[in-house]
């Protein structure tokens, strides 16, 4: 492969020492300066976007990537666009017998169908959007992108919930009201303050007081993430940052952005074909459970792949200069199914997974170095990572009539239904239920919807079935919806038009278990040569986990790391900086009244360039001023003659700020000459 020249300009095809191919925004101060030639550790912008000369010899390097879900695909886009890499030469080792890994979709309408999770996203997954403005369109014509058609969906069908919240069989709240006291709207704050490496190993209810866990706040935020008390205090910490921008729309959800189909047929499908049409191999039924490894000194270099392919033994053998991409842990396997009348059944010990599972090449890895990690911390307990879903497949019925009630959209009209999910805050299980764009799969019938429900609580009895969940029925966890929904007087009429098929998932949250530094490895651990981490159980920088962004996220960082390609992972998006989201997010944490210091702050800003970043007051114009003047005593805690100072020191500031104006103004000097 010939490498391109730029004539007068020696360019470099690896990057030099010491590049950071994954930098940290927070990690000190950022300046311009005249041997600075990269933007900012955050950089989000088409200068970021720029593609990479390929690195000497990748035409006869080839990589094995075990694990066909979201991470693994997107290890093999990224080795091909922006590493060059023929995409003959890369191999894709599944474990299942279709690609897709944790972000699924199957069935029929005659058994019913099943998705045993989904995916919520915003507009700030940028690595998701980077790969998938790349990834031909599954509807459109060709020469769009599967973001294109995503933005034209949610453009023209704007996201937002009218139930959020519900309890007391069918009563809507007022999910507009966090519920938050100043004192534990400062436990948030002072958690944002805090560094993360003072969090190791603390759980959520360790630190929040039990007022903070029994407010709304603590309901929309829970159900929406799926943390349970019991999870990491600094990955809660990682999500409010993570999200600073969109605490306001925690609410009603308008701050979601939904594909029109499920997961498996919006994403997985369209990158996978695109990956099959360039070449890349996909053997399917393949489990790697070891890595051959040689160590040097400090070098571990991967020589051979261990692995079970369709129930036989078989060794693959990896070349000198070749790389590997292995999945750390799975949140959805050993997952146990049931339906309508039947349970599902664990078959997994609660504190270890067992020899054949998933998990067992990353225990494996652990066993040959300290820089692999702990995996036992986060599959060592399945009480405290495992919940439950059931998908419906509904024909008409009083619970689809009572579901439309509840939604923003007719169900068969296409557009956008409940907004997200809807949680039963007195539900013993933490019940929520949802419907996305109907039709849910592109064969699903007209008269045909598709439910999903999901139970956060495992170690309680029902309020209407006294058993927990994970012992119910798909029947009895239809009747304990309807007892939430206040129908259980019509549950006869509503199973006889119901299909439900559950799946039970012993570590679909075992990637929140606390943690300490070191417990996840990075995407390239210390030391190793050819061979990068991906998905859930891997160490970013900043970024959060439970997301696709996050598997695909550590792909790129593996394959940029590997190729030494002169190109950077942005950290994520610096939102998290902006007055405005601090702003909004301070306001929105106040139930939309206004914060201790904001009337002050439009005391100051009001009539300047900055006043349109601060939310509307809801004063009346007559009673601002004293409005202001009882804020300044608040703050200060003193008399009222400190008050008078302070208020006429911001009188002569907005003053000197009109007088200028006007000044500039009858000299003739205009908005645009300044």
């Amino acid at each position: 492969m010939a490498t391109p020249t730029i004539p007068g300009f020696d360019v470099k095809t690896t990057a030099p020492a010491g590049f950071e191919h994954e930098p940290d925004a927070t990690s000190g101060y950022w300046h311009n300066r005249a041997l600075n030639t990269l933007p900012p550790a955050d950089f989000i912008a088409p200068y970021a976007r720029h593609r990479p000369l390929p690195t000497p010899g990748i035409e006869t390097r080839k990589a094995y990537i075990i694990g066909g879900g979201i991470g693994g695909l997107s290890a093999a886009f990224y080795l091909i666009r922006d590493g060059h890499m023929p995409a003959e030469n890369i191999t894709i080792l599944e474990e299942m017998s279709v690609e897709g890994g944790s972000m699924d979709g199957a069935g029929t309408p005659k058994e019913g169908y099943i998705v045993r999770g989904g995916r919520e996203m915003n507009w700030n997954y940028d690595t998701l959007w980077d790969m998938f403005q790349d990834v031909p369109a599954a509807e459109l014509p060709e020469g769009y992108s599967v973001l294109d058609e995503y933005r034209m969906v949610n453009d023209n069908d704007p996201n937002y919930s009218k139930s959020r919240l519900m309890r007391n069989g069918g009563e809507i709240m007022d999910f507009t009201d966090f519920g938050l006291s100043k004192s534990q709207q400062w436990e948030m704050i002072r958690l944002i303050l805090k560094r993360k490496e003072d969090l190791d190993d603390i759980t959520i209810e360790e630190y929040f007081s039990a007022g903070f866990l029994q407010s709304n706040f603590w309901s929309l935020f829970r159900s929406m993430f799926a943390f349970k008390n019991c999870h990491s205090l600094l990955e809660t910490k990682l999500y409010m940052h993570r999200f600073l921008d969109s605490i306001d729309g925690f609410g009603d959800m308008s701050v979601l952005v939904f594909p029109k189909y499920n997961q498996f047929d919006t994403f997985i499908k369209p990158l996978a074909k695109l990956l099959r049409d360039k070449g890349v191999k996909v053997q399917l039924d393949t489990r790697v459970y070891d890595l051959d490894m040689t160590l040097s000194g400090d070098k571990k270099t991967v020589t051979g792949l261990r692995c079970v392919v369709n129930g036989a033994e078989q060794q693959i053998d990896v070349a000198p200069g070749d790389l590997v991409f292995a999945l750390t842990g799975s949140m959805t396997e050993n997952t146990a199914y049931g339906d309508m009348d039947t349970v599902p059944e664990l078959t997994v010990d609660r504190h270890t997974p067992g020899e054949n599972s998933g998990w067992a090449l990353w225990t494996n890895l652990a066993k040959k170095s300290p820089v692999f990690g702990k995996p036992e911390k986060f599959y060592g307990d399945t009480d405290q990572s495992m919940w439950e879903s059931a998908t419906l497949t509904c024909k008409p019925s009083p619970l689809v009539d009572k579901l439309t009630e509840l939604s923003v959209n007719d169900p068969y009209s296409g557009r956008t239904v409940t907004g997200g999910i809807i949680t039963f805050t007195d539900s013993n299980w933490f019940m929520s239920v949802t419907i996305n764009r109907q039709p849910h799969f592109p064969d699903q019938p007209d008269d045909t919807l598709v439910i999903w429900v999901y139970g956060l609580l495992m170690d309680k009895d029902g309020n209407f079935i006294k058993k927990p969940m994970p012992e119910c029925t798909g029947h009895e966890i239809l009747a304990e919806l309807c007892h939430h929904l206040g129908l259980k007087d019509h549950l006869d009429a509503v199973a006889a038009q119901t299909k439900v098929r559950t799946a039970l998932m012993p570590y679909i949250t075992a990637q929140f278990m606390k943690r300490a530094a070191g417990d996840r490895p990075r995407p390239v651990p210390d030391g190793c040569t050819n061979l990068g981490l991906i998905g859930q159980f891997v160490e970013t920088r900043n970024d959060i986990i439970f997301t696709m962004e996050a598997s695909i996220r550590t792909a790129r960082i593996g394959v940029y790391t590997l190729l030494n390609i002169p190109k950077q992972v942005p950290d994520i998006s610096p939102t998290q900086y902006d007055i405005r989201n601090m702003i909004k997010g301070a306001r929105a944490l106040n139930s939309g009244k206004p914060f201790v210091g904001e009337r002050l702050l439009h005391r100051v800003l009001d009539k300047t360039y900055f006043s349109h970043i601060l939310p509307p007051l809801p004063d009346p114009e007559n009673t601002k001023h004293d409005m202001v003047a009882q804020e300044i005593g608040e703050i200060l805690g003193k008399g009222g003659e400190a008050v008078k100072v302070v208020g006429t020191w911001i009188s002569a500031l907005r003053a000197s700020v009109s007088n200028h104006d006007s000044a500039s103004e009858r000299n003739g000097v205009s908005g645009k000459d300044k």
